[in-house]
C-alpha cells in the first residue's frame, strides 16, 4: 500500500512539474522529421526511431533488451506533446508516450506495452525534467519507473555551437535491490546530434544515450 500512495504522488508531481515550471532529446522532432535513438543504462538496451508527420506528435519501433530477464522486446511507439508553454527566455513541454508489441526470449512470447509521462523545462543555463514509466510483460518483467534530472550549461553557447550540459538524474524503482539511484551524466549535443555520458553510483554501471534527428 505505501508502494501504491508513492507511485500516486510521484505520478501527480509529474502535473505539478508542468504547471509550475527544454534540451533537444525529446520525443516528438519537427514536421517530416525522423530521430533515431540508443539507450543504454542497467537495466535495459534500447534502439528506437520514430517520425513527426506533425509537430505534435510521432510514431515509431521500439526494441527492448531486458538485462534481468534476458528478454527482448518489439513494440509500435506513440509519442504525443500535450502541451508546449514558450516564453520569451524559456520553453515547457508534457509529452505522453505509450507502446504495445510482443515480449520474448528462446522459448516464450508474452504481450508487452507501456505507457508514461515526461515534462521538462529550460531556459539557456537551467534544465529540470521529470518522467515515469508503466512497463508490463508478463513473466518477463514489469515496473513503475520514475526519474528526475537537473542540468546546468557550464556555459551559454550560440546556435549551431558545440553545448554541453553537466546534469544530474535520480531514479527510483521498487522493485531493483538499488530502489534510489543517482547518476551524474554529461550531455553534449551540436545541431541534429546529441550524446549523453554517465554512471549510477548504486548500480555500479554506466549509462550512454545517443540521438540523432535528420
Amino acid at each position: 500500500m505505501k508502494q501504491i500512495f508513492l507511485n500516486i504522488f510521484l505520478f501527480a508531481l509529474s502535473g505539478l512539474i508542468a504547471l509550475t515550471s527544454a534540451a533537444d532529446a525529446r520525443p516528438v522532432s519537427y514536421a517530416g522529421g525522423w530521430t533515431a535513438m540508443l539507450h543504454n543504462d542497467g537495466m535495459m538496451n534500447v534502439s528506437h526511431i520514430h517520425y513527426s508527420p506533425t509537430v505534435n506528435y510521432s510514431i515509431g519501433w521500439r526494441h527492448e533488451y531486458m538485462r534481468d530477464s534476458g528478454a527482448h522486446a518489439d513494440m509500435a511507439q506513440l509519442n504525443w506533446l500535450i502541451k508546449r508553454w514558450n516564453n520569451p527566455e524559456s520553453q515547457a513541454n508534457l509529452y505522453l508516450f505509450s507502446g504495445a508489441g510482443i515480449a520474448y526470449d528462446g522459448n516464450n512470447a508474452e504481450p508487452a506495452a507501456f505507457t508514461g509521462l515526461s515534462v521538462d523545462w529550460e531556459d539557456r543555463r537551467w534544465f529540470v525534467q521529470y518522467e515515469n514509466r508503466f512497463f508490463h510483460a508478463g513473466r518477463f518483467d514489469k515496473y513503475v519507473n520514475h526519474k528526475a534530472r537537473i542540468g546546468i550549461a557550464s556555459y551559454k553557447g550560440d546556435f549551431g555551437d558545440l553545448h554541453t550540459w553537466l546534469m544530474m538524474e535520480i531514479g527510483y524503482n521498487a522493485k531493483k535491490d538499488n530502489s534510489l539511484t543517482t547518476t551524474p551524466l554529461i550531455r553534449l549535443f551540436q545541431g541534429p546530434v546529441l550524446g549523453e555520458a554517465g554512471y549510477n553510483l548504486q548500480d555500479k554501471t554506466g549509462l550512454f544515450n545517443l540521438m540523432v534527428r535528420f
